[in-house]
């Protein structure tokens, strides 16, 4: 899968990873894919909520260690 933006929010708790992916997400081009790695262990279901909201896709969520992937389409 290609990654079009990464973004780093490792520490951040919520509302801070959604809001940061919302203006990542705004800057990018519709078909683009942003990937998210978070430590909040509530990102799982608040990205799941974001992106059903947004009409965003949300490709893929995963756990490496203590950080939490969200891979998101862009409507």
């Amino acid at each position: 899968m290609q990654i079009d933006r990464e973004l780093d929010t490792r520490g951040l708790n919520c509302p801070l990873p959604i809001l940061k992916a919302k203006k990542a997400l705004s800057e990018m081009s519709s078909g683009q894919v942003l990937r998210v790695v978070s430590t909040d262990p509530g990102s799982k279901r608040d990205f799941a909520a974001f992106a059903k909201q947004t009409g965003n896709a949300l490709l893929d969520q995963s756990s490496e260690g203590a950080d939490f992937i969200h891979v998101l389409k862009r409507r």
